[in-house]
């Protein structure tokens, strides 16, 4: 799993000047087993080629997850001052900039100081004609790619059996739904039956607790921002007589053509539906400069997502160690691999923070209370490879 450079040549950084080459994901794809799974984000014009690499270096892309969130920061060329601008007008100051200010380092990537500009009007006839005119559209979401390592065995059951991994840990990652839903038993002599001409004599109710919602490929950070995009929606009650022999059913309730139970639907913003992962101010840790961290809740549900309990993480662009603090929180094994000496200095520092704030190495990431531990993280590794991008051959 891992958040590489995007080739966007963020805020001027040498090493965001390229997508990573080819060469890094035939090895990422060498050293998993069979049917091991890639998380791989990507920037929203670039993550094509990304994809494309992955999938010829040997890769079988399975999905495109999108991940939402509201703290993107609009990086938009105004047109209007452009104009100006470049015919040497001068511009009047109406008032104060009419967004809300933010934080002082926020202001510093965009405008280069740590105030936002006050709010000018076209000075220009050519500029008034473009006025409200811009160049690009706030970020809200990053794609990653989910890709496997081709399957050795026949089937994901036999290869799940001889490898111990190829499928996805679905229960573990389910959305909480906070709330249980109500089973419908339909009893008549004993036996159940989804008989449409049963009296509701018949028939008594049971509340279940809720496993959670099915994940998705679409996540979101639980910000209001996120959630105000979806609409407010009601599901209708499932009854056993709503279910016809088809095909699908049979899929998937095997020789019955319906389930024997039926459901109460409920109501509430589309939002639900979909994972939240919220960041937190604590996220980065004391001194961590690095400009894209990702929150350790969204790295801590996809490690969950793709990792067997006890099993092993790679990032081979650790960057300030997000990826490895969220694994073994989890109760995974992490190995980080990344080039920039600043960055590996941090990472180590929280990899460390990990460590003494009692992550537990191979517990079971359902069973907290779990005894069974690994080897201590060798923290040395990640500083080991500090001058090199390239991942590791032995």
């Amino acid at each position: 799993m891992t958040d590489p450079p995007y080739a966007l040549s963020f805020m001027g950084h040498a090493w965001d000047k390229g997508l990573p080459d080819p060469a890094i994901w035939i090895e990422c794809l060498r050293v998993l087993k069979p049917g091991g799974h890639l998380l791989a984000f990507g920037g929203t014009r670039t993550h094509h080629r990304l994809w494309c690499a992955i999938e010829d270096a040997g890769f079988e892309l399975r999905d495109t997850v999108g991940w939402l969130y509201a703290q993107g920061f609009p990086k938009s060329l105004d047109v209007s001052k452009a104009i100006d601008k470049s015919a040497g007008a001068e511009r009047d100051v109406i008032g104060p900039n009419r967004f809300a200010a933010v934080n002082d380092k926020a202001n510093v990537n965009a405008f280069g100081s740590a105030s936002r500009p006050d709010a000018t009007a076209p000075s220009s006839d050519a500029a008034r004609q473009w006025d409200g005119w811009g160049s690009a559209l706030k970020p809200a979401f990053e794609p990653i790619a989910l890709a496997r390592k081709p399957l050795s065995e026949k089937t994901i059951a036999a290869n799940v059996l001889t490898h111990g991994c190829g499928g996805l840990n679905i229960d573990g990652s389910r959305i909480p739904s906070g709330e249980d839903y109500r089973k419908l038993r339909v009893v008549q002599g004993g036996n159940h039956r989804h008989d449409v001409g049963l009296t509701q004599k018949t028939r008594h109710a049971e509340f279940v607790p809720s496993s959670g919602r099915f994940p998705a490929n679409l996540i979101h950070d639980g910000s209001d921002d996120v959630v105000a995009l979806f609409p407010v929606t009601k599901s209708g009650s499932l009854q056993p007589h709503h279910q016809r022999a088809t095909s699908k059913t049979k899929h998937a309730f095997g020789a019955r053509a319906a389930p024997p139970e039926s459901t109460d639907g409920d109501q509430g913003s589309a939002a639900r539906f979909f994972y939240c992962a919220k960041a937190s101010r604590s996220d980065r840790g004391e001194g961590n400069g690095h400009p894209t961290v990702k929150p350790q809740a969204l790295m801590a549900y996809l490690c969950r997502l793709v990792t067997p309990p006890g099993g092993l993480v790679l990032d081979p662009f650790m960057g300030s160690g997000t990826t490895g603090v969220a694994a073994l929180r989890q109760g995974f094994r992490f190995i980080g691999i990344e080039r920039e000496p600043a960055y590996v200095t941090i990472a180590t520092t929280r990899l460390a923070d990990a460590q003494r704030q009692g992550a537990h190495f191979g517990q079971d990431p359902q069973d907290p209370d779990s005894d069974a531990t690994w080897s201590q993280l060798d923290l040395p590794l990640a500083a080991s490879f500090s001058a090199t991008s390239e991942v590791p051959t032995s």
